[in-house]
């Protein structure tokens, strides 16, 4: 599905905003409560954080393949084998959320300078099948929404634990 101008200006406000409600989701939790896990395979506010910088960095890189080549391949990855390979809990959150602001903003930056022509062009998802810039921009205007989210819930739950 192609969005029409006025809705994916919308989705673009999103996707704006989102490293900013990331940052107040993580900074409204306890320090001492960062790296606690809900539950045995849950991940803890600390380690979304960290996998929210690796997604928005090949979220930059996916966006610019489905724009610029003519048959782009967009290839997925197993997100809780990279928490494990590059042991999240090691990595700093601080540089993690630079990480996500910056990408953002200079994703926006080349967003934002397209043509309306640039937009619904289309490539494969090697776990999804067809993929389109739209469908990127729908996935990732809602990614630090659903991931503050679940920020909020790990607290809400270590509070109550």
């Amino acid at each position: 599905m192609t969005f029409d101008a006025a809705t994916r200006e919308a989705h673009l406000l999103r996707y704006r905003t989102g490293p900013a409600l990331l940052r107040r989701a993580w900074e409204e939790v306890p320090v001492e409560a960062r790296t606690w896990r809900p539950a045995e395979g849950k991940w803890s506010a600390h380690e979304v954080v960290v996998h929210c910088a690796d997604s928005e960095t090949y979220a930059a890189i996916r966006i610019r393949l489905l724009l610029a080549d003519p048959e782009p391949l967009i290839v997925g990855y197993d997100e809780n084998a990279w928490a494990q390979r590059f042991d999240y809990h090691a990595s700093d959150p601080e540089l993690a959320l630079q990480l996500i602001e910056a990408a953002r903003a200079h994703t926006v930056s080349t967003l934002e300078r397209l043509p309306e022509s640039a937009w619904g062009r289309l490539g494969r998802h090697t776990q999804s099948g067809p993929y389109g810039s739209d469908d990127w921009l729908r996935n990732y205007a809602a990614h630090l929404e659903v991931h503050a989210a679940q920020i909020r819930r790990n607290a809400a739950a270590w509070k109550t634990r």
